[in-house]
């Protein structure tokens, strides 16, 4: 995050505030899910208290939240562990981070395309089932073969 970045955010934003549950709730992972990625490096440093309990901060909900998209995308946790790797090794990665989510931004709309074609499926047979159907069947019911050309 660039200075800039942070500066917007005000003094408080990496100042650890939040315990593990209350995160956990925020969040809507477990506590084992957040120490678990603590423990492979999917989570920068997590801050502790005087008694040595995790504390989180604002930036540590937003890392989250950015991993909880990461995630629905289908992004491997590999690459995701990795994504984390470039962002702490600085702005010098930039290429190699565009290139990544450059590479699943092709991937999502690649899913949205087929679930779009999905949904054109069950719309066909809902209204095969309410009586509304044609005899034809739309254009939009295709398979592919092996080699991805449509039939």
């Amino acid at each position: 995050m660039s200075e800039g970045a942070r500066d917007e955010r005000g003094s408080g934003w990496e100042q650890p505030r939040y315990s593990i549950g209350e995160v956990a709730e925020r969040s809507g992972l477990s506590r084992d899910t957040l120490r678990w990625y603590e423990r492979i490096g999917l989570m920068d440093y997590v801050g502790r208290d005087h008694a040595g309990k995790r504390r989180f901060s604002n930036r540590d909900l937003e890392w989250l939240a950015l991993i909880g998209r990461l995630r629905t995308t289908g992004m491997t946790v590999a690459d995701m562990v990795r994504y984390a790797e470039l962002v702490r090794a600085g702005e010098s990665t930039f290429p190699e981070r565009l290139e990544m989510f450059r590479n699943t931004r092709a991937e999502v709309l690649a899913k949205i395309d087929e679930l779009r074609q999905t949904v054109a499926v069950l719309d066909y047979k809902i209204d095969i089932y309410e009586g509304k159907a044609q005899l034809a069947r739309p254009a939009t019911i295709t398979v592919q073969d092996s080699e991805g050309i449509k039939v």
